[in-house]
Protein backbone atom coordinates (compact mmCIF):
# COMPACT_ATOMS: atom_id res chain seq x y z
CA UNK A 1 0.00 0.00 0.00
CA UNK A 2 1.29 3.53 -0.82
CA UNK A 3 2.51 5.45 1.94
CA UNK A 4 0.05 8.43 0.80
CA UNK A 5 -2.76 5.79 0.92
CA UNK A 6 -2.23 4.85 4.66
CA UNK A 7 -2.04 8.18 5.31
CA UNK A 8 -5.37 9.08 3.97
CA UNK A 9 -6.78 6.27 5.86
CA UNK A 10 -5.06 7.49 9.20
CA UNK A 11 -6.68 11.08 8.76
CA UNK A 12 -10.11 10.08 8.05
CA UNK A 13 -11.40 8.91 11.62
CA UNK A 14 -10.22 12.47 12.66
CA UNK A 15 -11.19 14.25 9.21
CA UNK A 16 -15.25 12.77 9.79
CA UNK A 17 -14.65 14.02 14.02
CA UNK A 18 -14.36 17.12 12.87
CA UNK A 19 -17.65 17.38 11.17
CA UNK A 20 -19.37 17.02 14.93
CA UNK A 21 -16.98 20.29 15.90
CA UNK A 22 -17.84 22.14 12.91
CA UNK A 23 -21.66 21.75 14.33
CA UNK A 24 -22.75 20.09 10.60
CA UNK A 25 -25.48 17.21 11.44
CA UNK A 26 -25.20 14.00 10.10
CA UNK A 27 -28.05 12.33 8.73
CA UNK A 28 -29.08 10.52 11.34
CA UNK A 29 -28.87 13.40 13.74
CA UNK A 30 -31.23 15.35 11.78
CA UNK A 31 -33.82 12.67 11.50
CA UNK A 32 -33.27 12.32 15.49
CA UNK A 33 -34.22 16.30 15.68
CA UNK A 34 -37.34 16.20 13.70
CA UNK A 35 -38.57 12.93 15.61
CA UNK A 36 -37.71 15.17 18.60
CA UNK A 37 -39.60 18.18 17.65
CA UNK A 38 -42.76 16.08 16.42
CA UNK A 39 -43.19 14.48 19.33
CA UNK A 40 -42.52 17.76 21.19
CA UNK A 41 -45.42 19.16 19.17
CA UNK A 42 -47.90 16.30 19.76
CA UNK A 43 -47.41 16.70 23.59
CA UNK A 44 -47.70 20.27 23.79
CA UNK A 45 -50.86 19.88 21.17
CA UNK A 46 -52.61 17.40 23.46
CA UNK A 47 -51.78 19.06 26.71
CA UNK A 48 -53.61 21.96 25.10
CA UNK A 49 -56.58 19.91 24.39
CA UNK A 50 -56.22 20.06 20.50
CA UNK A 51 -57.27 17.04 18.32
CA UNK A 52 -54.40 15.43 16.95
CA UNK A 53 -56.00 16.09 13.57
CA UNK A 54 -55.60 19.44 14.42
CA UNK A 55 -52.52 19.19 15.35
CA UNK A 56 -51.29 18.02 12.16
CA UNK A 57 -53.08 21.25 10.10
CA UNK A 58 -51.20 23.44 12.44
CA UNK A 59 -47.67 21.81 11.91
CA UNK A 60 -47.80 21.03 8.13
CA UNK A 61 -43.63 20.76 8.00
CA UNK A 62 -43.56 18.15 10.88
CA UNK A 63 -43.43 14.24 10.77
CA UNK A 64 -46.75 12.84 11.11
CA UNK A 65 -45.50 9.56 13.42
CA UNK A 66 -43.57 12.14 15.62
CA UNK A 67 -46.45 13.98 16.02
CA UNK A 68 -48.61 11.05 16.71
CA UNK A 69 -46.14 9.65 19.19
CA UNK A 70 -45.61 12.65 21.18
CA UNK A 71 -49.48 13.49 21.35
CA UNK A 72 -50.04 9.77 22.40
CA UNK A 73 -47.25 9.98 25.17
CA UNK A 74 -49.09 12.82 26.72
CA UNK A 75 -52.26 11.26 26.41
CA UNK A 76 -51.27 8.32 28.53
CA UNK A 77 -49.34 10.58 31.19
CA UNK A 78 -52.30 13.00 31.66
CA UNK A 79 -54.37 9.91 32.21
CA UNK A 80 -52.36 8.33 34.73
CA UNK A 81 -51.90 11.35 36.83
CA UNK A 82 -55.01 13.27 36.23
CA UNK A 83 -53.75 16.44 34.78
CA UNK A 84 -56.48 18.04 32.72
CA UNK A 85 -56.22 20.32 29.67
CA UNK A 86 -54.20 23.63 29.84
CA UNK A 87 -56.63 25.88 27.53
CA UNK A 88 -54.45 28.10 24.98
CA UNK A 89 -53.92 31.63 26.02
CA UNK A 90 -53.46 32.90 22.42
CA UNK A 91 -55.99 33.26 20.00
CA UNK A 92 -56.30 30.33 17.26
CA UNK A 93 -54.19 30.97 14.38
CA UNK A 94 -57.64 31.84 12.19
CA UNK A 95 -58.65 33.98 14.77
CA UNK A 96 -55.27 36.03 14.78
CA UNK A 97 -55.43 36.06 10.81
CA UNK A 98 -58.70 37.62 11.00
CA UNK A 99 -57.45 40.73 13.63
CA UNK A 100 -54.42 40.95 11.06
CA UNK A 101 -56.37 41.59 8.00
CA UNK A 102 -59.21 43.87 10.06
CA UNK A 103 -56.30 45.85 11.06
CA UNK A 104 -54.67 46.36 7.36
CA UNK A 105 -57.96 47.10 6.54
CA UNK A 106 -58.59 49.54 8.86
CA UNK A 107 -54.99 50.75 8.11
CA UNK A 108 -56.23 51.00 4.16
CA UNK A 109 -59.13 52.72 4.71
CA UNK A 110 -57.32 55.82 7.01
CA UNK A 111 -54.92 56.13 4.02
CA UNK A 112 -57.86 56.65 1.46
CA UNK A 113 -59.20 58.92 3.45
CA UNK A 114 -59.24 63.24 3.34
CA UNK A 115 -56.89 64.61 5.74
CA UNK A 116 -58.54 66.83 7.78
CA UNK A 117 -57.64 70.57 8.47
CA UNK A 118 -55.14 70.78 11.54
CA UNK A 119 -56.80 72.42 14.25
CA UNK A 120 -55.39 76.43 14.23
CA UNK A 121 -53.00 77.00 16.91
CA UNK A 122 -52.32 80.50 17.69
CA UNK A 123 -55.78 81.66 17.45
CA UNK A 124 -55.83 85.15 19.49
CA UNK A 125 -58.69 85.40 22.09
CA UNK A 126 -61.14 88.02 22.17
CA UNK A 127 -59.55 89.39 25.23
CA UNK A 128 -56.24 90.09 23.37
CA UNK A 129 -54.24 87.06 25.14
Amino acid sequence: MAPSVRLLLLLAPMLLAGCDLLGIETLSQQQARRADEGKAIGSACRHAGRAIEDCYALNKKADKAAIFAGWREMNDYMAENKIEVLAPSLPSPEAMALKQAAAEAAAAAAEDAPDEAPAAHGKKSAHGG
